[in-house]
């Protein structure tokens, strides 16, 4: 292989064996070796406590949907002309996205107006990153991105935190490399990874084995650079919002229901044009001062400008069932996505079953679910719960062990969990949150109505979905402090 035999950073990336392979792809057209940026050291754990709550009252403004906004930053950074954004999510894992649209060509800054305004250079005109892409947590960003790159005929290299590192890609790979690119990455298709994108990309059509909202827009993603028609078939519903947003920027694409599943069919190569977009407040962060609400005594919050796409309210739905006190007003359409308000008052509640077949429109939502669970009335099952086992963490073992530590009768099963309620948990407990925060935020919640705190023992990844957590809860009545201010 001659001098390319020495190089030293990709070996360092993928190991040997993988390395060769990437280098043997990029043979033919003499690409340059990207060289690897070193991860900064990680940050010193950042425990917090929560105490008992009074009563929680007040207007919560949670920050923009997470979905939507990865999505406004990539498709802006594709479409001809200015993409301007309302509304975005500052959390790190969408800062992540943002940095990685400019490391591959396209604009997306935050003007002093608050405004983030993203500027594209049209479809086809991505350029080959001179870094490697670091999403940090963002599994999100990774996912929907190598679906972007795929169809480019450059080498994109993937990494992040350790968290991210820990998570399987393969379900995206598989079908990416069904249209032509090639992926290579560590056991279980783990990051760091390598997306050798290809010149020729061909349309597909693909039935997702397990319903997965990020798996059909990373295709469908690639399917933009893509000639002809690439079809989508999911089991189950998952959220839209690709699908929603492609149709706003001007691609050409249709939905079909069919004995097979939703039929979701995009049209390759399109010139879509930059748009306003109002970012929503995203429900799956609405969900956590909504549960605290739910289960702290005498509470009543008002939660505004809230996304409720119904792919998306299947915490909502579940709630409700077990009689809980929301009422949604002021219902209206942004952007092309139905919003409301959320009052949210606290109130008996009693245990449920809720169906497999309910998860794909909140699967984020389970952890916070099983948190609500210990204060209702009866048993709350929830079942199909398998993908939880491939989040930023397992989720489904890290809730269980979680809640059992605070003297919460549960069972956890294969894709199962099953969570009885009615007494006030002990706490008194802390909780290790691996990496993950939506563990942290649900635990920090049930600490608001345990006997006693509930701590966590690293709230560093809150801010990749919500920046101001800490602050927001406290000015509705919680007592979230650092251990050492109790």
């Amino acid at each position: 292989m001659g001098p390319c035999a020495k190089t030293s950073p990709l070996v360092q990336f993928f190991g040997r064996r993988s390395s060769r392979s990437i280098l043997a792809a990029a043979e033919p057209t003499r690409r340059e070796v990207i060289p690897l940026t070193d991860h900064p050291p990680a940050a010193a754990p950042r425990p917090l406590a929560s105490r008992m709550a009074q009563r929680l009252t007040g207007t919560a403004k949670v920050p923009g949907d997470k979905s939507i906004s990865h999505r406004s930053l990539m498709l802006g950074a594709l479409a001809v002309g200015e993409t301007e954004i309302h509304g975005l999510l500052e959390g790190e894992d969408v800062l992540r996205s943002a940095a990685a649209m400019r490391q591959l060509g396209g604009e997306a800054e935050r003007g002093a107006d608050g405004i983030w305004r993203a500027r594209g250079r049209g479809i086809g005109g991505l350029r080959e990153a001179s870094d490697v892409l670091d999403l940090g947590n963002a599994g999100t960003g990774t996912r929907l991105l190598m679906g972007l790159v795929a169809a480019y005929d450059f080498v994109s290299f993937f990494t992040g935190d350790a968290s991210l590192r820990s998570r399987p890609m393969a379900r995206v790979a598989e079908p990416l490399t069904r249209m032509g690119a090639r992926i290579v990455a560590r056991a279980g298709g783990r990051p760091p990874l390598a997306v050798i994108g290809t010149a020729q990309p061909m349309p597909i059509t693909y039935k997702l084995p397990v319903a997965s909202a990020q798996v059909k827009s990373a295709i469908l993603l690639a399917a933009l650079n893509t000639p002809g028609i690439t079809t989508v078939i999911e089991p189950e519903p998952t959220r839209d919002h690709t699908e929603l947003m492609l149709k706003g920027f001007g691609a050409t694409l249709t939905v079909e229901q069919t004995k097979e599943g939703r039929a979701v069919s995009l049209t390759g190569q399109p010139e879509i044009l930059g748009r306003k977009i109002v970012v929503p407040g995203d429900p799956s962060s609405a969900a956590f001062p909504l549960a605290a609400a739910l289960i702290v005594p005498g509470s009543d919050i008002l939660l505004p400008n809230i996304g409720l796409n119904p792919h998306r309210i299947g915490l909502v739905e579940t709630l409700l069932e077990m009689g809980a006190d929301i009422t949604i007003e002021n219902r209206r359409e942004e952007a092309g996505e139905p919003v409301g308000d959320l009052r949210v008052r606290h109130g008996a509640l009693r245990g449920v079953t809720v169906p497999p077949e309910r998860a794909p429109s909140m699967i984020d939502e389970y952890p916070i679910l099983a948190v609500i669970a210990a204060f209702a009335e009866g048993e709350t099952r929830m079942l199909g719960l398998a993908e939880l086992r491939v989040k930023e963490s397992d989720r489904l073992a890290t809730m269980a062990q979680g809640l059992a530590a605070c003297g919460i009768d549960v069972t956890e099963g294969a894709d199962s969990l099953a969570v009885r309620g009615g007494k006030m948990p002990a706490g008194g407990v802390r909780i290790p949150v691996r990496l993950d925060h939506r563990i942290g935020m649900s635990f920090l919640v049930l600490g608001m109505a345990a006997k006693n705190l509930v701590e966590i023992d690293d709230a560093g990844a809150i801010d990749t979905s919500f920046p101001g957590f800490v602050d927001l809860m406290n000015g509705l009545g919680a007592g979230i402090t650092a251990p050492s201010d109790r």
